[in-house]
């Protein structure tokens, strides 16, 4: 009978030979980096970029520090410090191969919601150079209807009168930057990796916004002294599954929350932090004096694709990504999706050829042992789709380019967000801050066709184009009819052969 190892720092050396461990002396690290929101992305990412950098250089200035700032963050916490902050990160390549890894960049823990004033010593002590973020587009707080911080959430309001025992990630933030002010440090670059574009321009104005409100002189030293480099991040990262822990039991390893993942990445940054980085270039990153072409693209075109293959996959009953490329008509409609109304309104990119681009994407999101599922690509759609998926469609309408593509989306999401059911019938699992919000609106369609986009915290003033409205009604009545989406799928990728051909 086969006995599984526990994965630890000492049982690192009896891993099976397959395993890929750190070749660096992890007891010598300190956490020059704190990171919120330590999630499966960012485990793929940052902290993979990382264990390289590690790995190349020996340096021990640039560990990682996790942090929660929720008390839904405990699990990966107390997980985490049972295996020594170590954890598999499974990469699987298209033609089955799987590459198993321990990533040993993080060497702590901090959940803030346990000691909000511990979480702010650690962020301000003179340490941390970096605090990096993948809190997702929600933990941002931005209206994108008026393009300005929300003070009106609950956490905001108490941050706002409870500097030293915050909620919040900007709380949190102006409180560890009001200490290192005080204490005559510098300030940490703070690195956002989440999918937004303009990521640092946004968390700069967010958080600058939220300091002025709490504290006018220390946002003044803030808007001074802290850097927040613009980036774009990219690695398809599912969740992880309960086959995926079997797998690697099977393989002699006992994990508790490993991290999957497909082979490509890419993280692309400016280069302005405010008391030095890791040489991330050594190991593949890219700096850049303007990010913007680079994560626009990436943007309207990956991420914008998961949107309109999870939207479309799962009111159709597909239940994968890979599920949905694996179906002709929907890889052919995200593909012309991406070649009809987004290229035509993208800038060129340097040294990126975009139908190469859009190709590899295809064969990505296509990735049979990526099971990437579509109910985490449709989570909280309410702060995806106006960064994703709405701008194409604004920038069309303004200059006269298709929109039926995507508006067919939005009536699907319409759909999705009233029905919560497939087309057979199958109920469908969404998690949304707003999901109450959008299914107050959709659920009036059927008496008032524009209803959904009267949510206009979502959507701005789209209601208000005649052109697309015309394009959108009939898309959903057609969809609360008959409930085929494929049909009206079909129907516009005719009509737009037609046109091209």
């Amino acid at each position: 009978m086969n006995t599984t190892i526990q994965l630890n720092q000492k049982n690192l050396h009896n891993l099976p030979d397959s395993f890929v461990v750190p070749k660096y002396d992890r007891s010598q690290l300190k956490a020059g980096i704190v990171h919120i929101g330590v999630g499966g992305f960012h485990r793929s990412h940052e902290a993979c970029y990382n264990d390289d950098f590690l790995t190349l250089s020996q340096s021990t200035e640039w560990g990682i520090c996790g942090m929660g700032l929720r008390e839904a963050d405990r699990k990966i916490g107390d997980i985490l410090k049972q295996q020594d902050y170590l954890y598999t990160l499974i990469v699987k390549h298209p033609d089955g191969r799987q590459e198993n890894r321990v990533i040993g960049s993080i060497v702590d823990f901090v959940l803030a919601s346990d000691d909000p004033a511990a979480a702010t010593d650690r962020l301000a002590d003179a340490q941390t150079k970096i605090v990096s973020l993948t809190i997702t587009e929600g933990g941002y707080h931005f209206n994108p209807a008026t393009n300005a911080f929300d003070f009106d959430h609950p956490d905001v309001q108490h941050d706002l009168v409870n500097p030293h025992a915050p909620k919040m990630i900007f709380g949190f933030l102006t409180e560890a930057l009001r200490k290192r002010r005080a204490k005559g440090l510098p300030a940490f670059t703070i690195q956002s990796c989440d999918n937004i574009q303009h990521n640092g321009d946004m968390t700069r104005k967010m958080l600058l916004a939220f300091a002025e409100k709490q504290d006018p002189t220390l946002a003044q030293w803030i808007s001074s002294s802290v850097s927040f480099p613009n980036a774009m991040v990219d690695r398809i990262t599912p969740m992880t599954t309960l086959q995926d822990i079997t797998l690697l039991e099977e393989a002699g390893v006992q994990d508790l929350w490993p991290v999957t993942c497909e082979p490509f990445t890419q993280w692309i940054i400016e280069d302005h932090f405010s008391d030095g980085r890791p040489d991330w270039e050594s190991v593949g990153a890219q700096f850049v004096g303007d990010v913007t072409p680079y994560e626009l693209m990436k943007i309207r075109l990956l991420n914008a694709g998961h949107s309109v293959l999870g939207l479309l996959g799962s009111v159709h009953g597909h239940a994968t990504i890979d599920g949905c490329i694996a179906d002709p008509l929907f890889a052919s409609y995200v593909r012309r999706f991406m070649d009809v109304e987004v290229t035509p309104i993208l800038a060129p990119v340097d040294e990126i050829n975009l139908d190469e681009y859009k190709s590899t994407l295809i064969e990505r999101f296509g990735n049979p042992n990526i099971k990437d599922n579509l109910a985490r690509i449709c989570l909280e759609s309410s702060s995806k789709l106006p960064k994703f998926i709405v701008p194409t469609i604004m920038e069309n309408l303004e200059k006269g380019g298709s929109i039926k593509f995507a508006a067919l989306v939005i009536a699907a999401w319409c759909y999705y967000s009233d029905k919560g059911v497939s087309k057979n019938g199958v109920a469908l699992d969404i998690v949304d801050d707003m999901k109450a919000e959008l299914h107050s609106y959709a659920s009036k369609t059927e008496q008032d066709s524009l209803a959904f986009l009267k949510l206009d915290s979502v959507f701005g003033d789209l209601v208000q184009s005649k052109t697309f409205t015309d394009e959108y009604v009939a898309m959903v009545r057609t969809l609360y009819t008959n409930r085929d989406i494929a049909a009206q799928m079909d129907v516009l990728l005719g009509e737009s052969l037609l046109l091209t051909a």
